[in-house]
């Protein structure tokens, strides 16, 4: 790579030239060969696995297992389904039905709309009623009642109703593009006349556009580079080069979804972390060229340095978070995997324009790349006195280090404490967005229904003998009287009607299921502690008297076999990422304490981060300046994705600090010094780089989209604590107080490892204030 980089200083337009190829190529890939995106995810070996497993063998797997949607609907005034009611749903289910993907539109006001929708059971006949004895004929009508009032799509009080939607693919995939015709024809049809809303895992991240914040998060960089640097070309040009890299990494999302299951928010939450890294890795790379041009180098000679120097660091940087981002593989996890990849591919290229696009446009340009100055900007050839703040900065951490290191690591672990009360799982409706489709579904829901039928589990029954109805009927008698259950379908008193319908069974006639109504919300803790008590107390005691086996499963179901299967791998997760951190850090500095600091901290700012993001997203701390409409259990997968992305990003601001400083110690051996020369040096661009990606990250806040906005908490308030509290405050401090102690190496291991340096450019910003004698 620094021969790439070399070889775009030298013969600039050639590389230009092949740089737009390679544009041309990847942009051409992704619109000619781009796969689907999905957000289906697989977790072998779980529970909720099984019983999906056991409930698609069922003729109404859709329905079995959760894979439908609602159209749900409550007029101001009247009924559900009397005829003005009626007459405002009936065309909107009507273009439903005719999508390719849907099979059927149950209705509960006539007949159900579709070519695929099956036969209705019209029951035994008049004649074959009367041929039954009393007793039968009772039992068969309490049943027919039972069944009726449990399966009744209208609410008790008639002012709530629901339509059942289901789909051709039994696992309930559908076109995003038939998702929204949905979506946007409830949208349409809500008013303040008739609330009508759409629920349904198929259709959860259909209905949200991509937001628009990359926008605000370039401003608001555009801004701070025009104050940094002084100059408008000299600010323009790491926007430009990180837009390129980011659309080629976004193109090249597409084409790896062909390959693998990438997430719908996939491409976003990719943008948000490569625009940021991509000004970033520019701006290091802009950043050196122009202090060696201040400084009176030639042009081209200034960029050679700064692909030497800064080059070599975003290589490693950029590295480090590519392998922090595909460590994510070792969860196992498909859904992972896609996003991994994403985000990797996506950093790559825009690292990739910030090696190869901008060293040939520094050296083509020359001086021009500093031109339109600003009132504030330098011109070439001045002294550069922006190291003396700087250095001032550390002189004054070191007069007391003991005083900022424990003030800075009280800081971060008051904000950490909330950590402790993490509650990992998936929102349910209750907090999107007031008026949005999902989230009336919800509302008008609970009203009508109870908070329960939002969040159902679908049990599998794996029978001994095949179409046991004794053993069947057990367990539905067994799970409808456990605590913390609404009610199951089918209930009790419908076990008439079961034993009637073979359709109830598999075709083998040993799989059934049953769908179990929590009497809680979806996210409510005591959803989980039912889950719980099903899985250890209720079903163990039922599959020992029926010998059966019972899997409970449901989208609550795999949301917490999920954050188990997550839990488990963590350590293994924290041990490789760190790990190969820790021994890159060892390779580049020849030293143990500097790579051992650098991973605590960023354990420390991780810890943080996560305190804020508890504190917002389950506490509802700031909720409403924040835009959050409701709050709830954190994601199970953000915070191993959030700690891969801010191993990364921290091992960056970590490699541009300490290799500054290495650089004065190997030269002196004074580690007083080396510690403001690492600020003086790096400092002010380390700020700058760490203000433009907390504003990148902050500007993607503001979206509706929950799982966008939580990473940008996340992401934003890790950017902030790392880069100002623990990479300019604590560390400086910790390592002044450890003095020699940092660059610490046994010989036999110093003689083994290969030297891998960041090469010192000339003319380096002095610590001009003390002279370099002082040992520390």
């Amino acid at each position: 790579m620094p021969g790439l980089s070399s070889w775009a200083v030298r013969r600039p337009v050639v590389a230009l030239i092949a740089w737009l190829v390679a544009v041309i190529a990847v942009v051409g890939l992704g619109v000619g060969l781009g796969g689907q995106l999905n957000d289906s995810f697989e977790l072998p070996d779980t529970e909720s696995t099984s019983a999906q497993n056991l409930l698609m063998t069922l003729s109404d797997a859709g329905a079995a297992t959760g894979a439908t949607a609602r159209v749900v609907w409550s007029p101001a005034s009247g009924s559900a389904i009397d005829e003005s009611a009626v007459a405002q749903v009936s065309p909107l289910l009507e273009s439903i039905a005719s999508l390719d993907s849907v099979k059927c539109v149950t209705t509960p006001y006539g007949p159900p709309l579709g070519a695929g929708c099956p036969p209705v059971n019209a029951g035994p006949s008049q004649d074959e009623m009367a041929a039954m004895p009393a007793d039968q004929q009772a039992s068969f009508k309490d049943a027919s009642a039972a069944a009726q009032a449990a399966m009744s799509p209208v609410s008790a009080d008639g002012h709530v109703a629901y339509a059942s939607i289901s789909f051709a693919a039994p696992d309930g995939k559908i076109p995003t593009a038939d998702a929204k015709v949905i979506l946007n024809g409830v949208k349409a049809l809500n008013s303040p006349e008739i609330a009508v809303g759409a629920n349904g895992q198929v259709l959860e991240f259909a209905g949200q556009e991509p937001p628009s914040s990359e926008g605000i998060g370039i401003l608001v960089a555009i801004v701070i580079l025009l104050i940094a640097f002084g100059s408008v070309i000299a600010a323009g040009m790491p926007i430009v080069v990180a837009i390129v890299g980011l659309a080629m990494g976004q193109m090249a999302v597409l084409v790896v979804a062909n390959f693998l299951d990438v997430a719908t928010f996939a491409p976003t939450l990719a943008a948000m972390i490569g625009l940021g890294v991509g000004i970033d890795y520019a701006l290091f790379v802009m950043n050196r060229f122009r202090q060696a041009v201040l400084a009176g180098h030639e042009p081209k000679k200034a960029a050679m340095e700064s692909v030497e120097t800064a080059g070599r660091a975003v290589l490693f940087a950029g590295g480090t978070v590519i392998i922090a981002l595909l460590g994510l593989f070792v969860l196992r996890i498909n859904f992972f995997n896609g996003l991994s990849v994403a985000a990797a591919l996506t950093v790559l290229m825009v690292m990739l324009s910030a090696l190869w696009m901008l060293p040939a446009l520094l050296s083509l340009l020359g001086t021009k790349a500093l031109a339109i100055r600003l009132p504030w900007g330098k011109k070439p050839g001045q002294v550069h006195p922006e190291g003396k703040a700087w250095a001032h900065y550390g002189r004054t951490l070191q007069r007391k280090p003991i005083i900022p290191t424990v003030l800075a690591l009280l800081i971060v672990l008051v904000l950490a404490i909330p950590l402790f009360s993490l509650r990992q799982g998936f929102s349910d409706d209750s907090g999107k967005a007031v008026g949005s489709p999902g989230r009336v579904a919800y509302d008008l829901m609970s009203e009508g229904f109870g908070a329960g039928v939002n969040g159902p589990f679908f049990v599998a029954v794996k029978l001994a003998k095949p179409n046991d109805m004794e053993a069947y009927g057990a367990i539905v008698s067994g799970l409808a009287g456990a605590s913390g259950v609404a009610g199951t379908l089918p209930n009790v008193a419908m076990l008439p009607l079961i034993a009637g319908n073979p359709g109830a069974f598999s075709a083998d006639g040993t799989v059934a299921s049953v769908m179990v109504t929590p009497a809680s919300s979806p996210q409510d803790e005591a959803t989980t502690q039912l889950l719980e008590r099903l899985r250890t107390e209720v079903d163990p005691g039922l599959e020992e008297a029926t010998g059966a086996q019972i899997y409970v499963g449901g989208a609550q179901a795999i949301t917490s076999d999920f954050t188990t299967v997550l839990t488990d791998a963590l350590p293994i997760f924290l041990a490789v990422v760190v790990g190969l951190g820790f021994l890159a850090l060892t390779l580049l500095f020849h030293s143990l304490v500097v790579p051992l600091t650098a991973a605590i901290t960023s354990l420390l700012s991780f810890g943080a981060a996560m305190g804020i993001t508890v504190a917002v997203f389950q506490w509802g701390w700031l909720a409403g300046p924040l835009g959050l409409s409701g709050t709830g259990p954190i994601m199970p997968f953000l915070p191993i994705m959030v700690f891969a992305i801010l191993f990364g990003l921290s091992m960056d601001y970590q490699v541009f600090l300490v290799s500054r400083m290495q650089e004065e110690w190997v030269r002196t051996g004074d580690n007083a010094a080396s510690v403001r020369r690492g600020l003086a040096g790096s400092g002010r661009v380390v700020m700058i780089a760490a203000a433009i990606m907390a504003s990148v990250f902050l500007a993607f806040v503001p979206t509706p989209e929950s799982t966008i906005k939580l990473f940008g908490v996340a992401l934003a308030s890790a950017v902030i604590i790392d880069a100002f509290l623990v990479r300019l405050v604590l560390v400086p401090s910790l390592m002044s107080m450890l003095g020699k102690a940092n660059w610490w190496l046994p010989g036999w291991l110093d003689r083994v490892l290969p030297k891998v340096q960041i090469e010192p450019g000339e003319d380096e910003i002095a610590d001009d204030v003390e002279p370099a004698t002082a040992t520390v």
